[in-house]
């Protein structure tokens, strides 16, 4: 008798236990491709999701024809593909403006934009701001006069951004130019001595 119910009892435990599964793969069947049934797919991208396209930069005044992947910045166009080291990468997030150049005389942070967007628009960076005989522009000059810098590494930004701010009408006072630059970070705090020069370079740019 015993074994009767203890047999009873481990059938229906069998039969629950069947239940149970057939539940859970019945309510999860829907939610599957059919395919997912009968093999297992590995995600694989569309072999032109990241292909090169071409592009031609005019940097400095010089063009330069460039097959770049289009996520490609403007930044890594500039250091990888054409060797132009001046421009740093510092943050590469849009946040210290060591990458900052001058596109049709305007700033623009290359690491946040893309080499493919910017066409044949002109771009300067601080390889191009001297003159062919070796004269400084007195924006570098003036940051020579005035020791604007410590480390260096981000003084090619500070200079074109200042370039920038000057050209924008912002530097019309020590404060303003300082609110104009805070988006260059000089982790030397040199930030005394970039105000001077900014002032310096603004009378020489502006008379």
């Amino acid at each position: 008798m015993i074994n009767d119910e203890t047999d009873g009892a481990r059938g229906h435990a069998t039969s629950r236990r069947r239940f149970l599964i057939g539940s859970a793969l019945t309510g999860t069947a829907p939610l599957l491709p059919r395919e997912a049934a009968s093999q297992t797919v590995a995600y694989a991208p569309s072999p032109s999701a990241h292909a090169s396209v071409g592009v031609t930069l005019r940097i400095n005044g010089r063009e330069h024809r460039l097959d770049v992947d289009v996520r490609t910045t403007l930044l890594d166009a500039l250091r990888e593909h054409i060797g132009l080291t001046g421009v740093k990468k510092g943050c590469d997030h849009g946040q210290c403006g060591a990458c900052t150049v001058l596109v049709e005389g305007r700033r623009e942070l290359s690491c946040l934009t893309l080499a493919v967007s910017v066409g044949q628009r002109d771009v300067t960076t601080i390889e191009g701001l001297a003159e062919p005989d070796g004269e400084l522009h007195p924006m570098q000059q003036a940051f020579i006069d005035h020791d604007a810098f410590q480390c260096g590494y981000c003084t090619p930004g500070q200079i074109l951004s200042a370039i920038g701010c000057v050209r924008e009408g912002h530097a019309g006072s020590a404060a303003e130019i300082r609110e104009y630059m805070s988006g260059n970070i000089c982790r030397c705090a040199a930030y005394p001595n970039i105000v001077a020069a900014v002032t310096q370079a603004r009378d020489a740019m502006e008379g």
